[in-house]
């Protein structure tokens, strides 16, 4: 079950509202078409094509280390990045789903060092491995996970966000995936050129 977040990137609705019919078992399977859809792109790479950088006119990262603010992002570096924001988004549904109360800090996120991402098989065991976790943290919801216990957000995140709950916040993190498939796509289309450029 591949999610199409349209409706919330398009702003006709908040996030929060969009999450309400999805349960565990809809996060799960939403995870899972994710990860996959992530793969299947990835299986189109060989070893040189995971390390490609592409040109990328519209990048800017203010939160990149000096120097790579404005640099394309490769596949292994994408890989990295939103599996970093999954987990973390998947962290704090599952201390919610508890009735946990959880504010905006402290940050739960970790991004592995895309420079160690060079190989397709190190790229594929990332996927697998964020998948792994990502599904044990949807485990670890209740039978019945408190629904109306709010991510304490700023105002701006709230406006536009919505109050998250468990769900809202899980999908927080495949709705930021969603937004890269098609750079996933783009760089992969630009990986294979410079593969057939070189040959």
């Amino acid at each position: 079950m591949l999610i199409d977040f349209s409706p919330v990137w398009n702003k006709t609705i908040t996030l929060a509202d969009f999450a309400r019919p999805f349960d565990a078992a809809h996060l799960r399977d939403a995870t899972h078409a994710s990860v996959d859809l992530i793969r299947s792109i990835i299986d189109q790479a060989d070893d040189v094509m995971i390390t490609v950088d592409p040109v990328d006119l519209l990048a800017d990262d203010p939160y990149a280390k000096p120097g790579e603010e404005k640099i394309g992002w490769s596949l292994a570096h994408l890989v990295a990045h939103v599996t970093a924001t999954s987990e973390e988004s998947a962290a704090i549904a599952s201390i919610l789903a508890r009735g946990v109360p959880y504010g905006k800090e402290p940050r739960l996120r970790y991004e592995t060092d895309w420079r160690q991402i060079t190989t397709h098989a190190q790229a594929l065991q990332r996927l697998e491995e964020s998948r792994r976790m990502r599904v044990a943290y949807l485990a670890a919801f209740p039978d019945q996970p408190f629904l109306e216990n709010f991510r304490e957000m700023s105002e701006r995140a709230k406006d536009l966000w919505g109050d998250l709950n468990a769900q809202g916040q899980f999908l927080l993190g495949l709705y930021h995936e969603w937004q890269h498939y098609d750079q996933f796509r783009d760089v992969l289309r630009q990986a294979q050129a410079a593969r057939a450029a070189a040959s």
